[in-house]
């Protein structure tokens, strides 16, 4: 069907902020201390806080959520199994550091990719990294090209990556923005969440090693955690930190609570003095940011069908029927701030088929569907839902055939057929008026030659001498009169 936007004819339900409500909600942005952050819902994609979500930044060992993504989408592929048996080879030194962190792997050990896996989020081995990227694909830098590849795909515009791990690199950069579009995708597998919201976890003996236990660095689930402890939240899950000197510290990290889910990524954190003492940054701002979301924020429906949206104008309805009242179909729910006000939500309607002057024609029957309506606040988009009518329009005969007709004679064919049958009219008059014009000098014609021809006659018999008056005479006289008007 034609879609027309119907702006100044029709109603459009519109409510813009007033001067005296210049924002959807009041309510106050927290304090937060590291350089990059955002704050989101993922189901709606609602973004409830940002800071500087574009500037790059080295996203240290949250480059490891792509690493293990990678290898869980070979997994998932068919590509490789949890429980493959993978032997670190010397490629597993390749860019590594002696102070990074490890996972105490050596080279020829032999360990499932399961266990490599965990080695990578919960202890955040470097080593650990390179082994899997080297199995998954084929050799490091290969598997490098794929994580770079795998980010364009997730629409990162300001990310690369020059390692599997995260250590200082100038062409290793993401952006807090970036980091969210590979975050969101991990989460989506519950292979990945498994391992990241593990605490502490058993990596059995090896060729080459004893048992060894792995416990989470991330503070907001482990307690005990030996570099950030004093930081659990209970309503936290996953995901995995970070830190380098040129990095700062950083966090990504997911919470749920009463229903919602929030997904937190801070990068740039910095030590600060607090009340309690130093603090880290990026746990200070992840909590904080997760307690005043969760305060502050709700799903609600900002529109349903018992709502109504206005009215349309009606062509040719009966009983003097010209609107019909529009509802929405279904319900809008939005992720929002607790005071947002109602006067601040803006709907935009279309409708369908509306005539040239902009309504719609009857018949309609209650609850037909006669357009869309998009719901917006502050110019962000919460969704489009389809409007129905919310009562019946009869159609007037009368009108109906009168308009019928109109339409009709109003095309341009039947225009062009009319005129021309108005011409060949014209020419039909012309030719009978110049046809009786003509019989009737016709008619005069012979009844003056009839006149002659009994002049003669009686001429004739009265004996009279005179020059004879011929039939011809009087013919060509009576033409040479004829033409001469």
């Amino acid at each position: 069907m034609k879609n027309l936007k119907i702006l100044s004819l029709f109603l459009i339900v519109s409510v813009f902020f007033s001067a005296m409500a210049p924002s959807a909600s009041a309510l106050s942005d927290p304090a937060t201390y590291s350089e990059s952050i955002m704050l989101l819902e993922p189901d709606s994609g609602s973004v409830l806080f940002s800071k500087d979500e574009n500037v790059r930044a080295y996203p240290a060992s949250t480059t490891k959520i792509m690493t293990v993504l990678l290898a869980i989408e070979a997994i998932e592929d068919g590509r490789a199994s949890l429980t493959d048996m993978v032997t670190a080879s010397a490629s597993m030194n390749y860019d590594l550091v002696a102070d990074g962190s490890s996972a105490g792997i050596l080279v020829g050990e032999t360990m499932s990719l399961q266990d490599l896996l965990y080695c990578a989020m919960l202890s955040s081995g470097n080593d650990a990294c390179n082994v899997i990227a080297e199995y998954i694909g084929g050799t490091i830098d290969n598997f490098i090209t794929m994580m770079n590849d795998r980010a364009q795909e997730l629409g990162c515009v300001g990310t690369h990556f020059a390692n599997t791990h995260g250590l200082p690199d100038e062409n290793h950069y993401t952006t807090a923005y970036d980091l969210v579009q590979i975050t969101l995708e991990a989460m989506t597998h519950s292979q990945f969440m498994d391992i990241c919201d593990t605490v502490t976890y058993e990596v059995p003996a090896t060729n080459m090693s004893g048992a060894r236990t792995l416990s989470n660095s991330n503070g907001l689930i482990n307690e005990n955690s030996t570099m950030y402890p004093g930081y659990k939240y209970e309503y936290a899950h996953g995901i995995k930190t970070g830190h380098t000197n040129d990095a700062g510290y950083c966090l990504v990290s997911t919470a749920e609570k009463d229903g919602v889910q929030l997904v937190c990524i801070v990068l740039g954190g910095v030590v600060i003095n607090t009340d309690v003492g130093l603090q880290y940054s990026n746990f200070v701002d992840s909590v904080a940011l997760y307690e005043w979301g969760f305060n502050n924020f709700s799903f609600q429906d900002i529109l349903t069908p018992e709502d109504s949206i206005g009215t349309a104008a009606v062509s040719m309805g009966s009983d003097g029927d010209d609107s019909v009242p529009l509802n929405p179909q279904n319900t809008v729910t939005a992720f929002l701030p607790n005071d947002t006000q109602a006067d601040s939500l803006q709907y935009d309607i279309t409708l369908y088929d509306p005539d040239e002057t902009g309504a719609l024609r009857a018949p309609i029957s209650s609850g037909d569907v006669l357009g869309e309506v998009t719901v917006s606040i502050d110019g962000v988009n919460y969704g489009t839902v389809n409007i129905v009518a919310g009562s019946s329009v009869g159609l007037s005969k009368l009108v109906f055939i009168r308009t019928a007709l109109g339409d009709f004679f109003g095309m341009t064919w039947v225009k062009i057929v009319a005129a021309i049958l108005i011409v060949l009219l014209v020419l039909y008059i012309i030719s009978v008026v110049t046809y009786r014009r003509r019989r009737r000098r016709y008619i005069r014609y012979m009844r003056a030659k009839q006149a002659a021809e009994r002049r003669e006659r009686e001429a004739a018999q009265r004996s009279q001498p005179q020059d004879p008056v011929t039939p011809q005479q009087v013919s060509r006289d009576y033409f040479e009169e004829f033409f001469k008007h």
